[in-house]
This record gives C-alpha cells, sequence and structure tokens, in this order.
C-alpha cells in the first residue's frame, strides 16, 4: 500500500498549538513561528509547527516551526533535499533504521492537526476522505526531528512544488513565504510523523494511519519518557469511538488547492461494475419467487407434450379413417359391378342363381347381422380397435396380423363372400 497521511488541515493559531498538545501551564518558547502559514492543505515541505522539550533541559517547551518530511543529519551536504522521501515513520521500524533510531531517545516531538486526509483507492480512481474528531477538537500526532546543515555557498529551493505556469509576483511570494530560500550554513529543522497499523473502524480505508495521542498522559509519556519501555503502549493504533470520516473533493490532491473547499462534504456518485451489476439482478431474481422459471429442457417438454397428445388421435384417426374408406370400397366395389352388367329378366336370374324374387327381396332389407356390421362401419376407432383385440386373442398362433375379416364375426363374412361371389356366378 502507499504511504499515509501525506496530507492534513492545520489552520492552528499559533499561540494556540502548545495548549492543542495539552501543555497549557507551562513556559513556552516560540522558534521560527514567523514562518508558519495555516493552511487546510498541508504537505510534506510545508512549515508547520512541532512542540518539543527544550534543549537547555528546563521546564519550558518550544513551539517550533519546522518543515514536514525528514531531512537526517547525516545527509550529504551536496544531496538535493527531497521530503516526501521520509514524512512518515513506520513505528514497527523506528527502532531498527539508522535514520530513526537514534532520535527516539531525545528527539521526540508533538504535531498537532485538525484532521489528515486519507485516498480510497477504487480501481484507477481514488477518492479523498477527511478523518477528524467528532468535536473537532485538535488531533495530536507521535513524531520524530532532526537537524541538517546544507553546504556554504548553495541555496537550496524545493524546486518541485514550483509550478512552471507560475509567473504571478503573489503566488511567487507566497511560496517563498510556505518554501523559503535556506541560505548557506543554515540549519534546516525537519520532522516525520510516525505511523502505525489501521484501526478498526478505518481499515477499509487504508492499512496505516498516525500514532494519534488522545491524552494528556500519553503525550507526556512520549516526551519525558526517556526509555523505550512505554513505546508499544502509546505507538498503538487509536481504537476510540470518536472519529469521524466524510468524503471531500478531489481537488484537495493538489497541493496549489486551499481553503475551506478542502474540507467540505460531498456527495458520491454510486458506480456499479459490471460484477455488482449481475450479481444484483441474479440477488433480486431469487427474491421475487414468481419469477423462478423451469429450466429450458423442461420448458421444451412442457410445450411439445401436449401438441404430441394432440396429435396422436389425429394420426390415430386419419388412419382408422383411411382403413374404413378402404373397407368401404371393397364393400362397394360389387355393387358397380352389378351395375355396369346388363339387366337380365327375373327368369334368366332364377334359372342361372337358383334363387327366387323372394328371396332377394329378402336381401334387399338388412338384417340383424348386417345391422350391426353397419354399426361396426360407424363404430369410433377406439371401439374398433378393442374388437379387433378381441378378435385377436381368438385367431390361432399362426395368424400375425389382423386382417379386415377379423373385425366381422363368422356370419358377417359368411354373408359378405356370398354377396361377392352371387354376380360372379351370374356372370359364369
Amino acid at each position: 500500500m502507499q504511504a499515509m497521511c501525506g496530507r492534513g488541515r492545520c489552520t492552528l493559531r499559533a499561540d494556540g498549538i502548545a495548549q492543542a498538545c495539552h501543555f497549557n501551564s507551562r513556559p513556552i518558547l516560540h522558534v521560527h513561528m514567523d514562518r508558519y502559514r495555516p493552511s487546510y492543505n498541508v504537505a510534506p515541505g510545508f512549515n508547520v509547527p512541532v512542540v518539543r522539550l527544550d534543549d537547555g533541559g528546563g521546564d519550558c517547551v518550544v513551539s517550533h516551526c519546522m518543515k514536514w518530511g525528514l531531512v537526517p543529519s547525516f545527509t550529504k551536504k551536496t544531496d538535493k533535499v527531497d521530503h516526501f522521501k521520509m514524512f512518515n515513520a513506520r513505528c514497527e521500524s523506528i527502532r531498527e533504521k539508522a535514520s530513526f533510531r537514534r532520535l527516539l531517545p531525545k528527539n521526540r516531538c508533538l504535531v498537532s492537526f485538525e484532521g489528515f486526509y486519507e485516498w480510497k483507492k477504487d480501481g484507477s480512481k481514488k477518492q479523498p476522505y477527511y478523518v477528524h474528531f467528532k468535536d473537532d477538537r485538535p488531533m495530536v500526532f507521535a513524531a520524530l526531528f532532526d537537524s541538517w546543515k546544507n553546504s556554504e555557498g548553495e541555496i537550496h529551493i524545493n524546486e518541485e512544488h514550483v509550478h512552471k505556469t507560475t509567473t504571478n509576483a503573489l503566488l511567487l511570494s507566497h511560496f517563498c513565504t510556505v518554501f523559503p530560500i535556506h541560505y548557506s550554513g543554515e540549519t534546516l529543522y525537519t520532522f516525520t510523523i510516525i505511523t502505525t497499523s489501521s484501526s478498526s473502524s478505518l481499515e477499509w480505508l487504508h492499512d496505516r494511519m498516525p500514532v494519534i495521542l488522545g491524552s494528556k498522559e500519553s503525550t507526556d509519556w512520549w516526551l519525558n519518557d526517556s526509555s523505550l519501555s512505554n513505546l508499544d503502549k502509546i505507538l498503538k493504533p487509536y481504537e476510540e469511538t470518536d472519529l469521524a470520516w466524510y468524503p471531500v473533493t478531489p481537488a484537495v490532491g493538489k497541493i496549489s488547492f486551499d481553503g475551506p473547499e478542502c474540507i467540505k462534504e460531498v456527495k458520491l456518485e454510486e458506480t456499479k461494475t459490471i460484477s455488482q451489476f449481475f450479481s444484483k439482478k441474479q440477488a433480486s431474481k431469487s427474491e421475487d419467487p414468481t419469477s423462478e422459471k423451469t429450466p429450458i429442457k423442461e420448458e421444451l417438454q412442457e410445450c411439445i407434450a401436449p401438441k404430441i397428445e394432440k396429435e396422436e388421435p389425429q394420426n390415430q384417426s386419419t388412419v382408422e379413417s383411411a382403413a374404413m374408406k378402404d373397407e368401404a370400397s371393397v364393400m362397394e366395389e360389387p355393387k358397380q359391378e352389378i351395375v355396369k352388367e346388363e339387366p337380365c329378366s327375373q327368369e334368366e336370374s332364377v334359372t342361372k342363381t337358383g334363387k327366387s324374387d323372394t328371396k332377394d327381396a329378402d336381401h334387399a332389407k338388412p338384417s340383424a347381422k348386417e345391422t350391426d356390421r353397419l354399426r361396426l362401419l360407424h363404430m369410433s376407432p377406439i371401439k374398433k380397435r378393442r374388437i379387433g383385440a378381441n378378435d385377436k386373442q381368438g385367431q390361432g398362433a399362426g395368424d400375425k396380423q389382423p386382417t379386415l375379416f377379423s373385425y366381422f364375426d363368422e356370419t358377417s363374412r359368411n354373408l359378405f363372400l356370398a354377396r361377392v361371389k352371387s354376380p360372379l356366378r351370374a356372370a359364369v
């Protein structure tokens, strides 16, 4: 993760810095406080007041304006000053790194901000948040300071903070006030803010946070205790519930942006990723019982099954109707042949057939068996199938497939054959 606590708000009055650090009764000395300029957007390289003990060992404390961003005293005289390299110090490594280890015994100090900014990374975007106390009281951070003397005959200035487009004389004069020029032989005082792991309430925002000393007892320990026994008790996350935060304008990322607009709360626009969109859509479907649907295969089966059921009786009826037509055609073929034959007298018909007219008249009237046969012809296919099944059971083992005559009883079949053969005998 990126280093944190790189921006803050320090708009306190110069004479209220020591009181903000819980030093109300002790004498206060002021050093270089004329360089201090309150700002809503303090960054490394700015002159910020810190509170430290007096070098003489007296009872007074010193309100000293130093530059934020540690420059170790062993830095080469010819090196270019960069306050962004060490504006934070991890509490886990201050006993190990030479830049911080040698400062622990006597170079401790306190830094007071009203709040600090931290950026929440969301994909390619970064949203700044302003973190502060709910009652807007000043925060007190644990810090370390050091001094460095530049080489003679050189002038050092933080050119990386000067915008090339800055041509306004008033802006340049303000820049020289915030980032004063260090002439040869001048001692430069700098400090770094100590950070620790983030508290449970702020871990969503960043994995680090500054060491906040929330009581007078903790500030006294940090400044006056020369031993290192209480460091673990002091350098820990701030777990109290009086912290608050809210989003602010991304313009605070520019050092040149300053003023009350820096801490003005902004309303965030809700942005949804593709995965969030589909996850919410699926969640809404699962909550709505009416939206549950069967799988595609089941839907197809439900759609196709009724059609098959409807088509089956139609197919059977068409097949059986065709069979009925075939039967009717077979029954009507002899009649057609009789119509085509030449008419003959009653005597000839009697001599040839050996039957009288009275017998033909009797045949003209349908008998009970013929009535049954006609009724069978107009019978429904299902009933015919049942009758065919019964006839099939009565057939011999050699009959494998029902014939047309299997649908009639023996008497009807004999009658049918007699009527078919009678015209053939007449023709002979």
